[in-house]
């Protein structure tokens, strides 16, 4: 069957005027001058329900530095969807995403995705990379927030063995714990790389709100620089905690967060209104706490997108008429022709959009 859709699109090929890179991408599947895409050399599952997508990216890629992120486009029921992903290959290596599975994206690429099969891909990005002199550093995780110090650490420990790491990750229960048995093991070879796991079902939730736990468990954790990625609360604790220890309403600048998600809460009891499609002809009645983006692909609408928090900008969109609610900050804003960002922008009343 396989090789009989490979003749088909072979012949249709053969019977329609050809561009030089439509040759190309007949013999190789990442190959578009148009679309960055990787094909899927191995899928490693690391827990009940997440998994790690080996891929070798096609001509254009831009080799990532360790603890950034990219975002990843897959097609679902005929339709292209984006959502980013931090690369948890080592730098300098063909790159890699740890997914979980949450959500209609993630499940699909943990529990169908398969070698040989071909993803869309954009540029690695972000800030969230190793500090450019050595020092110590201290690294503070929360579940799926390994992923992009899980790329830190397999930069850095096997191939400076003078290296000194301190990890601290939490976790619901040791099943739950990504990457647990090849934390062990580097640990095990390498002395100046410290692992200490926290399983909240066991203990109850970390509290890093104060320097009390962090005195206990790495005592000299105000000398290093820190990198904290995992839910918002975890975070919250640590920005609190840095910028208590600073003697300032801010943390100080040892302490590099990543944030997989954005507090939206500035919609909650605002009126929306009725948002017009105007170039897929479609209505919808939208309240004033939910993104526009999720009330356009709600309604089937194809939605362009990316980090959906308001940080990557893939998701701008020209605003035909009408204003929208920053849902990041409460503030109501709209001029015909300006471009918002549907993924943290709702309806604040009668909203046009140029899609």
């Amino acid at each position: 069957m396989i090789r009989l859709r490979k003749l088909a699109r072979a012949a249709s090929l053969l019977t329609t005027p050809l561009a030089p890179e439509d040759i190309l991408s007949l013999f190789n599947p990442v190959f578009s001058a148009r679309q960055l895409r990787g094909v899927v050399t191995r899928v490693v599952p690391e827990t009940a329900d997440s998994a790690t997508i080996f891929f070798h990216p096609g001509r254009g890629w831009q080799a990532h530095r360790a603890g950034q992120w990219a975002r990843i486009g897959v097609e679902l029921n005929g339709v292209r969807q984006w959502r980013s992903y931090s690369l948890s290959a080592p730098a300098g290596e063909d790159p890699a995403i740890t997914v979980t599975d949450m959500g209609a994206v993630s499940g699909a690429l943990v529990r169908n995705t398969k070698p040989g099969d071909v993803l869309f891909l954009a540029p690695p990005q972000g800030h969230f990379v190793l500090p450019e002199h050595p020092r110590p550093l201290l690294m503070l995780t929360a579940g799926s927030g390994i992923t992009p110090v899980m790329s830190m650490i397999r930069t850095l420990v096997p191939h400076r063995p003078d290296a000194d790491v301190v990890l601290i990750h939490t976790a619901r229960t040791r099943e739950d714990s990504i990457f647990l048995e090849e934390l062990a093991e580097l640990a095990d070879q390498f002395p100046n790389f410290t692992v200490t796991h926290w399983f909240t079902g066991e203990r109850g939730r970390a509290d890093f709100s104060s320097g009390a736990e962090l005195d206990r468990l790495c005592p000299d954790w105000r000398d290093r620089a820190a990198y904290a990625c995992g839910p918002e609360g975890f975070l919250d604790d640590a920005e609190s905690l840095w910028a208590i220890e600073s003697g300032t309403n801010e943390p100080e600048t040892d302490l590099t967060i990543e944030r997989f998600s954005t507090n939206l809460g500035g919609g909650e009891g605002h009126d929306g209104g009725l948002v017009t499609f105007e170039a897929s002809d479609r209505e919808v009645e939208a309240d004033g706490a939910t993104p526009l983006l999720d009330v356009g692909e709600d309604a089937g609408v194809l939605m362009p997108s990316g980090c959906r928090m308001g940080i990557c900008h893939s998701c701008l969109t020209p605003l035909r008429a009408g204003q929208v609610r920053d849902l990041r900050s409460g503030e109501v804003h709209g001029e015909p022709g300006q471009l918002i960002q549907t993924c943290v922008s709702a309806a604040a009343g009668p909203v046009n959009l140029d899609l």
